[in-house]
């Protein structure tokens, strides 16, 4: 089942760091940021997750949870958010469970060979567990700032 703006989030269930087990009913009551990168510790994933780290407490007092989602393992996930002390979770979908529902498994060309990698996106999740918006293929700069404008909109209309 896929995801679709103005839907209910599919059922799902993950594991993320710090040992927190998200679901689509887990965090009912509370906006979620979910943001898909391609992988730890490569440039443009690093610099994403900064970002969301740096503008976190705005993440919070606009009334949203942030959580990171790659294909990497809980190992790599708990190095990863060591290093640049990210405070919020990341979640090992090891299986692409969640990266299929969400769509952002895409064929890329990587130094001319056709593999499948993560589109970087992110998806913002109503605290009613509806989806309300999207950004996908998306670029990393300004892209948080654009993230938690769309945060802050929603907290206004609620």
């Amino acid at each position: 089942m896929a995801v679709v703006v103005n839907k209910p989030i599919p059922e799902f269930e993950a594991m993320a760091t710090g040992g927190i087990k998200v679901s689509n009913q887990s965090h009912v009551g509370q906006t979620v940021v979910l943001y898909f990168y391609p992988k730890d510790n490569t440039p443009g994933c690093t610099t994403e997750a900064m970002q969301f780290r740096d503008k976190y407490k705005d993440f919070v007092k606009a009334g949203a949870l942030v959580f990171g989602v790659s294909r990497d393992n809980m190992k790599s996930h708990d190095d990863f958010k060591a290093k640049l002390e990210l405070p919020f979770e990341l979640i090992a979908d090891t299986e692409e469970k969640m990266c299929h529902m969400f769509g952002v498994v895409k064929n890329k060309i990587m130094y001319g060979k056709k593999v499948k990698g993560i589109e970087r996106s992110t998806f913002l999740i109503g605290a009613d567990g509806v989806l309300k918006q999207e950004w996908r293929g998306l670029k990393v700069p300004g892209h948080v700032e654009e993230v938690l404008k769309a945060v802050k909109a929603l907290k206004k209309s609620a």
